[in-house]
């Protein structure tokens, strides 16, 4: 039996339930364990109390040894349960969210603000990106890779079907395994964008040059033989004393000053690691959650294209573990005489050159398969969480056929669908109707829904099978007091791009709304009707929503190229009710009059 979305919501909750009570669990075992520590260290105090009060004995050597150990493993296990109960705590964030999006709350992902673009040929006009947008809607990704693919498939076409379908394989794949999907997600519920940003800048333009100084030819073999020839002398002068010492201080002497000769360089070469390991761990988590499943859609496969039997993630772990060792440095204590006997510094540089050599290229990939993971879970969520959306059937051959077309961004309860399909040959559909009809809102509910059917998402439909089209829009016309330019100006500016990217693209889809508005009804009209009859020329599928009725009658002088639909409504004892269905033919009810006069005003006094 197929799941409702009353169902799903059912089971996030239910998954609410069970992580807050795992976590208040967790924290009872902590305060348990936190206890017993100081149980332990009160004992191990009472012991040596004891062993001075009575003189010492060898029967208190197992006594005392005994709470250390027991007082480390309590240690090692507050630890556990600290790890434990963060990951509880990011897996309860993930299952919130997803109740607070059921619930009709904003998405605690990120918006896609950033990728904004009024200039973008539909992106603003159809809510893609920002507060309310599809993005919104649909994001589950923490990664600066992730964020941008998602936006790239949702502000872009594919050249062809076959990518899409291959995409849409994927994504039910992932769908499939959608459990799994919510342990990747809350493990990269800590990312540090800012952070991982900086690694990945520094391993592909700053590292190379960095660690040119390793290769000098006498630097490695120093570097290897002197810990060896630093020890042994030590020890020889512990045991023989006199001129070992002096010769001991001599070479610790000679490494202090080979380590100053290239300390610049080297923290060059620490500087944007320093503090990344815990981060380089959970990545390594998040990885090794990619390869240890059993792909088998070819989308996914050619992810993985190129890597080592070992994986990415042993190899961020090893990065991870260097990083730690680099670490030591910044201990005031120890730093010196790391410096001095092991020459600690030029030791982790050259774990580091040969880590960057064999592994950089591949750790890098493996960000970018995490982005490109990040992205199918986005719309494998999607998919799960609106069992009533389809995928779409793609066609070679010209087309477009919707049954039960909705919006996405509007919520399930408050949906009006509508049934729409293009003719056997474009055509420019004009769109008439009142005030409030849902003439906007149906044209933004076919191009999201292609919006959605291009990124290889589910569509907000009963059915739906379109072929590859451009699209582009007309709705949004804002002025611009930075750039000096009038509603009219951008308006024209909107209209240049739209004549040319339908001029050099044969499967351009345009949809416009009310075209224009910056000038007098007479250009207006003169305006609109020269673009419709462009489109024609160009034979440009569009979608013209308007409240010009005289545009309607270029039916009559284009028959088999304009066809006429029209929202309407009802005047019921004075009050106008909406039912947002699409008709066929122009509009012959207008509600600009009853609107007027609900704020005082009537066309007689105008």
């Amino acid at each position: 039996m197929e799941k409702t979305r009353q169902d799903i919501l059912t089971e996030y909750e239910r998954r609410v339930r069970v992580q807050r009570k795992l976590l208040g669990d967790l924290q009872r075992r902590l305060d348990r364990t936190s206890f017993s520590r100081l149980g332990v260290f009160i004992a191990e105090g009472l012991l040596v109390a004891l062993m001075i009060r009575l003189g010492y004995s060898w029967i208190f050597i197992p006594l005392l040894l005994g709470p250390v150990l027991l007082f480390l493993y309590l240690v090692k296990r507050q630890a556990g349960l600290l790890d434990d109960k963060e990951y509880a705590a990011k897996l309860l964030w993930v299952y919130e969210n997803e109740v607070a999006i059921f619930n009709g709350e904003a998405n605690g992902y990120d918006h896609g603000t950033a990728f904004v673009d009024d200039a973008h040929p539909y992106a603003s006009d159809l809510d893609i990106y920002g507060r309310g947008s599809l993005f919104a809607m649909i994001n589950r990704g923490k990664t600066e890779d992730g964020l941008s693919l998602l936006a790239a498939a949702l502000g872009s076409f594919p050249a062809d079907t076959g990518a899409m379908l291959q995409r849409q394989v994927a994504v039910r794949e992932i769908a499939e395994a959608i459990d799994a999907t919510f342990d990747f997600r809350a493990l990269l519920q800590d990312h540090d964008l800012a952070q991982m940003r900086q690694i990945k800048d520094k391993l592909q333009y700053q590292m190379p040059a960095q660690l040119a100084f390793t290769r000098k030819s006498w630097l490695r073999p120093y570097v290897k033989v002197m810990p060896f020839v630093m020890f042994g002398l030590l020890f020889a002068a512990i045991v023989y004393g006199g001129l070992l010492w002096n010769i001991f201080g001599l070479v610790a002497l000679l490494n202090a000053v080979a380590v100053v000769s290239v300390i610049g360089r080297v923290n060059q070469l620490y500087y944007g690691f320093g503090d990344s390991s815990k981060s380089l761990d959970r990545f390594a988590s998040t990885i090794k959650w990619t390869e240890t499943r059993a792909w088998k859609s070819p989308y996914i496969e050619r992810f993985f294209a190129g890597q080592r039997s070992s994986g990415v993630s042993g190899e961020i772990r090893e990065l991870a573990a260097i990083i730690r060792d680099f670490d030591a440095r910044l201990n005031l204590v120890l730093a010196p005489v790391l410096s001095v006997m092991l020459l600690w510094d030029l030791r982790c540089s050259f774990r580091l050159a040969d880590w960057y050599e064999r592994a950089s290229d591949d750790l890098m990939r493996g960000l970018m398969r995490v982005g490109q993971f990040e992205e199918l879970v986005s719309l494998a969520t999607l998919l799960y969480n609106e069992p009533g959306w389809v995928f779409p059937v793609l066609n070679k051959d010209f087309g477009w056929k919707a049954q039960a077309l909705g919006h996405p961004l509007i919520a399930a309860g408050e949906r009006v669908t509508n049934d729409f399909s293009l003719g056997a040959e474009p055509t420019v559909d004009i769109v008439t109707g009142s005030n409030m009809a849902g003439k906007s809102t149906f044209l933004r509910t076919v191009g999201a829904n292609m919006v959605l059917a291009y990124a290889g998402a589910p569509v907000c439909a009963a059915a739906l099978s379109l072929s590859v089209f451009r699209l582009v829009s007309y709705m949004r016309i804002r002025d611009s007091l930075n750039d000096r330019t009038s509603t009219f100006k951008a308006e024209l500016n909107r209209l240049k791009m739209i004549l040319e990217l339908t001029a050099e693209a044969e499967n351009a889809f345009v949809l416009i709304d009310e075209m224009l508005r910056g000038t007098n009804s007479r250009d207006k009209f003169l305006g609109s009707g020269v673009f419709i009859e462009k489109l024609i020329a160009q034979r440009t599928p569009a979608l013209f929503a308007t409240h010009d009725l005289q545009l309607s009658e270029l039916q009559e002088r284009y028959p088999d190229a304009v066809r006429n639909y029209h929202f309407d409504i009802r005047i019921e004892a004075g009050e106008m009710e909406f039912d947002y269905q699409l008709k066929t033919g122009p509009c012959k009810t207008f509600n600009a009059a009853l609107l007027l006069k609900q704020i005082g005003l009537s066309l007689s006094e105008a």
